[in-house]
């Protein structure tokens, strides 16, 4: 999944919701009005993208203020393996 398709996603929410659009990386979220249902909206649409569940940590998305913040979010949580079977037993 890349940057830029993360972002054509998040406008697409915005603009459905009738917000401002288009949005830069530097742009705040509480300026575009994207909220916890959008972020969830977002969410639904990335696991869609790559075919599986996503892990979030929550000490980590109370740290999201920007359109980059969500993006590198994004690209982490999508990047990252899911749990497999633990093999060393």
């Amino acid at each position: 999944m890349e940057r830029a398709h993360i972002l054509v996603l998040m406008q697409k929410i915005l603009e459905r919701g009738g917000r401002k659009t288009p949005v830069t990386e530097n742009t705040e979220l509480r300026e575009i009005s994207f909220r916890s249902l959008d972020f969830s909206e977002l969410a639904l649409r990335v696991e869609q993208e790559v075919g599986r569940e996503l892990n979030f940590d929550a000490g980590r998305l109370r740290q999201i203020r920007t359109v980059a913040d969500v993006l590198d979010f994004f690209l982490d949580a999508a990047s990252e393996r899911p749990p497999g079977p633990d093999l060393g037993s």
